[in-house]
């Protein structure tokens, strides 16, 4: 039987591996490249999985004052699809990570 020193030295291990893979996954998450799109494609945002707003397309065609109120709303929905697609792509390589951990699936990390 391990004794408690050898126990707390090895779950301190553990925990430093856990938060090294953790800072690992989040630099991973920004390279990510999500896109939003709204309006049939006259609105695009991308995004990066964190959640970083990338860049906004807007069609010209939308470029009118009289559109304005469409284009706020356009440009609202496609940011909304981009949040979206960015926590679906964050939270598959969390459970990829995890489940390289030998972690249970729905298992939550401390600050996660």
């Amino acid at each position: 039987m391990k004794s408690m020193e050898e126990m707390i030295k090895a779950a301190q291990q553990a925990a430093e591996t856990i938060q090294k893979q953790m800072g690992e996954m989040q630099g991973k998450l920004d390279t990510i490249e999500v896109e939003g799109i709204s309006g049939g494609g006259l609105v695009k945002v991308r995004a990066s999985a964190k959640g970083r707003v990338i860049g906004v397309s807007i069609d010209d065609s939308l470029l009118q004052p009289s559109e304005k109120g469409i284009l706020e709303d356009l440009i609202a929905a496609a940011f909304n699809d981009a949040r979206g697609k960015a926590d679906a792509v964050s939270g598959d390589e969390m459970a990829r990570m995890q489940s390289g951990m030998g972690l249970p699936p729905g298992f939550k990390l401390p600050g996660m």
